[in-house]
């Protein structure tokens, strides 16, 4: 059965890096019997690059869990509607009991095309309502069975099932648990209305949306859908700014959205873009730390989640960093920019170890906003001036979202036209500088 143990602990990696050149003057001179000059030349010539293969299964959409919700759902189905960044012609879908306190009994998994295709990229929006489009629903299994049971910290991947999916669409992943868990893992603040079906019913397979009389804002359980025939896939990892705090509800307005649309329309490949964004998440604290005043919601520290959040995402090919005012904001402030910088370099480091290219982003502007003070300013920008000579070899790529970002006459200050209200969040228009900052060259 595909049920994995969550890993605990910070994993610690380091990067060894070996150059061994040859030349063919070391060589020596050529014996009786060599290999003519001619020969030599051939097999000295280089062999052609290999072609790359595109990974078996690259991932569409994915969040990262963040806590346990112990008073909802209110049911025992939930229809979680989430949007894809690309496509196609078969599907599976991860669930995880990460943060549960017991095992959870996942009776019947179902994965569908919704009626409608959500906040798209040409601006239109249709909000799925919980029905899906006809014929397009399908049963998952696990290892050949209907149900699964999940122990307490795990995560399951489902057996692939045919489906077309769609690129820049809604899907619809409903969960019955016929025993009510005590504790659901969930993802919060996702800027998407799910359902939740009120009875203790088996609605998973239902077409319609009748039986979804409740709303939600929050992901249960779902963490990934990955689908074949794409070439890999970004995985964005973050806080609040990465999880489109400050976007529409409902648009799929977040950078990382913008970013594959950005991609579908150019040259490059139309990787997928995986949101691993937490609101509140640090990268040195967990929220549960005793004098991190941020509710559990926050997560596991950046260098706890990294594993699963990164490096397990199937198809991950690079990894876009960008994260680190939580950790300068919030109480206990990390006054050392030091401390930050070793911080995203380990993660890179782990990153480069399971073969990711790594992109950081600098730390965008936040004055004006009520936790702002000079002082813990000037360890972002301390940070910000690390990360812009590349960490010193620990990154491949900058993206300077600072720069994007702020104001060109008040530059601690978010620009007007990007501020999502707080002085800290972007809005649409400022996810959109965020996407148009990354360099595509460098993916």
């Amino acid at each position: 059965m595909n049920v994995r143990r969550l890993l605990i602990g910070v994993v610690v990696a380091s990067v060894l890096s070996t150059t061994l050149t040859v030349t063919w003057a070391a060589l020596g001179p050529l014996r009786s019997g060599a290999p003519s000059p001619q020969a030599s030349a051939q097999a000295a010539a280089p062999l052609p690059p290999p072609v790359p293969r595109e990974p078996e299964f690259s991932t569409a959409w994915s969040a990262a869990p963040s806590a346990a919700s112990r008073t909802r759902p209110a049911g025992h189905t939930i229809r979680n509607v989430v949007h894809t960044t690309i496509g196609g012609p078969l599907v599976r879908v991860r669930l995880s009991n990460r943060f549960g306190v017991g095992a959870v009994r996942f009776g019947h998994v179902t994965v569908a095309l919704s009626a409608h295709g959500g906040g798209r990229r040409d601006g239109t929006a249709d909000l799925s309502d919980g029905t899906a489009a006809p014929g397009t629903l399908r049963d998952l299994t696990f290892d050949g069975r209907r149900g699964v049971t999940v122990p307490r910290g795990g995560d399951v991947l489902s057996d692939a099932v045919p489906l077309a999916v769609p690129a820049d669409a809604d899907l619809l992943v409903t969960v019955w648990t016929p025993v009510r868990p005590r504790a659901a893992t969930f993802h919060g603040e996702p800027k998407q209305r799910s359902l939740i079906s009120p009875d203790e019913a088996d609605r998973a397979a239902d077409e319609t949306a009748t039986a979804f009389t409740r709303g939600t804002w929050a992901w249960f359980f779902v963490t990934a859908v990955e689908v074949t025939g794409a070439p890999g896939t970004i995985v964005a990892f973050g806080d609040s700014i990465t999880n489109g705090a400050a976007s529409t509800p409902g648009r799929n307005r977040r950078w990382t959205d913008l970013l594959a649309a950005r991609l579908a329309t150019t040259p490059d490949p139309d990787y997928g873009v995986a949101n691993a964004g937490i609101s509140g998440n640090r990268i040195l604290l967990d929220a549960g730390h005793p004098r991190y005043r941020i509710t559990a919601v926050a997560g596991r520290s950046g260098r706890v989640r990294f594993t699963e959040d990164v490096l397990e995402r199937s198809g991950a090919r690079t990894v876009i960093l960008l994260a680190g005012i939580n950790d300068i904001m919030q109480a206990p402030r990390q006054t050392d920019p030091a401390r930050i910088a070793a911080g995203l370099a380990g993660l890179a480091a782990r990153a480069r170890a399971a073969g990711l290219r790594v992109v950081a982003g600098t730390i965008t502007p936040w004055q004006g906003y009520h936790a702002y003070t000079p002082a813990a300013d000037r360890v972002r920008l301390r940070v910000n001036a690390w990360i812009r000579s590349s960490g010193g070899g620990a990154f491949d790529a900058v993206a300077d979202f600072d720069r994007a970002v702020r104001d060109p006459f008040a530059p601690l200050r978010l620009s007007a036209r990007y501020d999502g209200g707080d002085h800290l969040h972007p809005n649409d228009e400022g996810m959109r500088a965020l996407a148009e900052a990354v360099p595509l060259d460098r993916l």
